[in-house]
C-alpha cells in the first residue's frame, strides 16, 4: 500500500511541475529542442518577431515591433498579388485571364499565370510585372487606403535597376487587338524609412568589393510584421472587416488565390527536382523535402533574403478541426556581412520556423485533447 500512495505521490508531484501554457507562442519557444534553443540563446541577433492569431480570434505576439526595420524580401508579392487582381476588377475591358505584356519583355502572359508563380515558386519575374502594371505610387496609396500604415514597396527584386522611378508601359489584347493600354508613368523618388535599425550588419559586398560600413536598408522593401499577419487573417476570416480593410476581389479570383497559395509546386506543373512539397513554406514542414500529409493545408507567403525569413501562413489541419494565423519572421547572418551568400537559413532560420510551427499546432492539438 505504500508503495502504491508512494507512486501516486511522484505522479503528482511531476504533474504539478508540467507547467500549463496559455499562449501557443510561449509554449512553443519553451520547446525542448535545439530547433528553438539555439535561437532563444540569441535572440538579440536573430531578431525574432512572431504572431498567432487562432480560430477565436485571440491573438499573441512575441517582441513584436513595427518600428524596428526587417528585410520582408518576397512576403511583399502576397499584396501586391492582391492588389493586381484587384486593380483587374476596376478596368471592364479586361480580367485576370487577359493577356498582357510589359514595354521590352518578352513575355506575353496574364496576371493570374504570375499571381500563380508567386505563390507557387515565389517568382521574381512575375513579381516585377505585377510592380510595373501597379505602378509604385498607386501600390503606396492603396496601402494606406487600406489601413496598412507603414508598409512601403518601393522597388523591384534582382534586376539591374529595381529601384527605377519609371514604371514601363503595359499592354493588354485579345485576339491581337489592344484592349487596354497603360503609358509610361513617373514615379515619386524613393524617401528613406523613418525607421529604427535600418543601417544593419557591419559590412556588405557592391561589385565584388567589401564595403566596411553597415548595410543601409531605409530605401528598401518594407512591410511590419504585424501588417503581413492581419492580411493573411482578413484574407481569410473577410467577415466582420471594415470593408475598407478588404481587397475587392471576384469569388472566382478570391478561390483561384486560395488555391495556388496551398498547393504545392508539382500540383501546379512545377515539376523541376528542386520544386519539392515544401519548398516555399517554412511552417511546419520546411526542414523536410517528403510528401506533406493532406489534411493539413497551408495557404502562405514566404520571403528570404539577406540572412532574413519571413512566413505569413493561415494553416487548416483537416483531420482535427485546428487552424490558426501564423506569422513570424527570424535573421539569421552570423558573420554580419551582407550580400556574400553566407547566411545560416538551413543550418538555423528553416529548422526553428519548421519547429515553431510544428509546436504551436501541437499547442493547439493539446487544447482539443
Amino acid at each position: 500500500m505504500k508503495k502504491i500512495c508512494l507512486l501516486l505521490f511522484l505522479i503528482c508531484l511531476s504533474c504539478a511541475k508540467q507547467k500549463t501554457y496559455n499562449d501557443p507562442i510561449e509554449f512553443a519557444l519553451a520547446a525542448d529542442t535545439d530547433k528553438i534553443q539555439n535561437v532563444m540563446q540569441n535572440l538579440e541577433a536573430h531578431e525574432v518577431q512572431i504572431m498567432v492569431t487562432d480560430s477565436e480570434e485571440n491573438t499573441f505576439s512575441f517582441q513584436l515591433n513595427a518600428f524596428d526595420y526587417f528585410y520582408p524580401a518576397s512576403s511583399v508579392k502576397f499584396p501586391i498579388a492582391l492588389l493586381a487582381l484587384e486593380r483587374i476588377n476596376r478596368i471592364s475591358s479586361i480580367d485576370s485571364e487577359t493577356l498582357f505584356q510589359i514595354e521590352g519583355d518578352s513575355i506575353k502572359t496574364t496576371i493570374r499565370k504570375e499571381v500563380q508563380k508567386i505563390f507557387a515558386v515565389s517568382d521574381n519575374d512575375a513579381y516585377n510585372r505585377l510592380f510595373e502594371f501597379l505602378r509604385k505610387d498607386t501600390i503606396d496609396v492603396q496601402l494606406q487606403r487600406k489601413a496598412y500604415y507603414l508598409a512601403r514597396i518601393s522597388h523591384r527584386l534582382s534586376t539591374s535597376n529595381p529601384a527605377s522611378t519609371t514604371s514601363k508601359a503595359v499592354t493588354f489584347t485579345k485576339n491581337d487587338s489592344v484592349v487596354f493600354h497603360q503609358e509610361r508613368t513617373q514615379n515619386r523618388n524613393i524617401a528613406p524609412l523613418d525607421l529604427k535599425k535600418v543601417h544593419k550588419g557591419k559590412g556588405f559586398y557592391q561589385n565584388d568589393s567589401l564595403i566596411s560600413t553597415p548595410m543601409d536598408f531605409s530605401k528598401k522593401n518594407y512591410i511590419p510584421l504585424q501588417t503581413l499577419h492581419d492580411l493573411m487573417f482578413r484574407f481569410h476570416h473577410p467577415e466582420n472587416q471594415r470593408l475598407e480593410t478588404l481587397f475587392n476581389l471576384s469569388k472566382e479570383d478570391r478561390d483561384f488565390v486560395m488555391k495556388v497559395m496551398s498547393k504545392t509546386p508539382k500540383q501546379q506543373g512545377f515539376t523541376d527536382s528542386e520544386y519539392y512539397d515544401s519548398y516555399v513554406k517554412f511552417f511546419m514542414f520546411g526542414d523536410r523535402k517528403e510528401s506533406m500529409p493532406k489534411h493539413i493545408k497551408i495557404y502562405n507567403k514566404v520571403g528570404y533574403a539577406y540572412g532574413y525569413l519571413t512566413d505569413c501562413a493561415h494553416i487548416v489541419d483537416t483531420k482535427n478541426d485546428i487552424s490558426f494565423t501564423i506569422t513570424a519572421t527570424i535573421h539569421v547572418n552570423k558573420n554580419q556581412i551582407f550580400n556574400d551568400d553566407t547566411y545560416e537559413y538551413d543550418e538555423i532560420g528553416i529548422p526553428f520556423l519548421a519547429e515553431l510551427g510544428r509546436q504551436v499546432h501541437q499547442f493547439y492539438l493539446n487544447k482539443k485533447q
